[in-house]
This record gives C-alpha cells, sequence and structure tokens, in this order.
C-alpha cells in the first residue's frame, strides 16, 4: 500500500514536471514570436528613418539648385592695385538708366577705391562713412549695376542684391567678383531710411 502511494505521488510529480516543461516550451515560443516582433519593428524604424533621410537628401539637394552658391574670390590687396568705382545713391528709389545716357551722370557721386572681392555689407559700411543719416537701424541698400547696353545703347540696371545696417543678411557677402561685375561699370544704391515714430527707441 505504501508503495503504490509512494508511486502514484511520484506519478504526480512526473505530470507536474510535463506541465511546467510544456510551460517552458510555451514561454520559449513566445519570446520567441516577441523577439521577432521587437526585430519587425526595429527593421520598420529603420525603414521609416531611411526613407526620412533620402526625402531630407532630396530637400538640401532641390535647395542647393534653387539657390546660387556665392562664388568666393579673394584679393591680395596689399598687392593689387584698386580701381574706381563709381557709386551713385539715391533716397528711397534707384536713379533711371536714362540718367546716365549720353556722358552724363548724377550729382550725387561717392568715388571709393577697392578691389573685385569688395562685398557689398563693405560697400555698405563705406557710404555709411560719409552719409550719417543711413547709420540709423533697419536701413536698407539696394545695390544694381549699371552697365552700358552694347544693342540698343545707353545703359541699363542689373540687380545685385540688398543689405540692412545693423542687421545681418544673406546677402551681405555677394562680391562685386561673384556678380560678373566689369571694371568701369557703375553701382547705383537705392537707400531706405526706417521711418521713426513716437514709440521707437532712438538708434
Amino acid at each position: 500500500g505504501k508503495r503504490g502511494k509512494k508511486r502514484e505521488k511520484e506519478g504526480k510529480r512526473g505530470k507536474k514536471r510535463e506541465k511546467e516543461g510544456k510551460r517552458g516550451k510555451k514561454r520559449k515560443k513566445e519570446g520567441k514570436r516577441g523577439r521577432e516582433r521587437e526585430g519587425e519593428r526595429e527593421r520598420e524604424i529603420k525603414r521609416e528613418i531611411g526613407q526620412r533621410e533620402v526625402v531630407k537628401r532630396k530637400d538640401e539637394e532641390e535647395d542647393k539648385e534653387k539657390k546660387p552658391e556665392i562664388e568666393t574670390y579673394s584679393v591680395d590687396r596689399e598687392k593689387t592695385c584698386p580701381f574706381l568705382l563709381r557709386v551713385f545713391c539715391s533716397e528711397g528709389r534707384h536713379h533711371r538708366a536714362e540718367e546716365f545716357s549720353r556722358g552724363n551722370a548724377p550729382s550725387n557721386e561717392l568715388q571709393i577705391y577697392t578691389w573685385m572681392d569688395c562685398t557689398l555689407r563693405e560697400l555698405m559700411s563705406l557710404i555709411r562713412e560719409v552719409n550719417p543719416e543711413t547709420r540709423q537701424k533697419g536701413t536698407l541698400f539696394s545695390f544694381s549695376t549699371v552697365y552700358p547696353d552694347m544693342r540698343r545703347g545707353g545703359f541699363r540696371l542689373k540687380d545685385l542684391g540688398q543689405t540692412c545696417s545693423g542687421r545681418r543678411g544673406s546677402d551681405d557677402t555677394i562680391s562685386l567678383y561673384s556678380r560678373k561685375f566689369q571694371i568701369g561699370d557703375y553701382i547705383d544704391v537705392a537707400i531706405s531710411t526706417r521711418p521713426t515714430r513716437g514709440r521707437d527707441r532712438p538708434y
């Protein structure tokens, strides 16, 4: 009788071990499935990141195509002789092309000796030195080249860029060389001063 009971107990223990073994296998399967799901999720995330990187690169390439690169050019100013640049400033607007025709030129001329690597910001600083009223923060300087029209005669104006007194801008580093300026051409500058208001702080 005791042996029989012992065998029954051992049988129950064996069944218990079988159940635990089955549970262990089930847990292993579930763990494997979980790892597979995690792996799939990681692959999906990597694919999404990869697609975003591709889109980002395309956007950057499109931006580069849209924005013309400013050609860098430097002159050894100690060894290179400067040239005379005739600059004509006007308040609020550019001079008309007709005002430069037949050997004429506007009266408000500023003569500057400079080099081909001269930037628009440098030109603005030189103009501010001789025109104190343009030193006010927010004053806009719109630069144009005045060059002879070989086909029709007379002169034409071509936009160079714009700078602002007291603020940095994308056109600050544009040089005369980068915009194919030819020695002998003129520079026309439309200066727009910021209107002062009662609430504005003085600069």
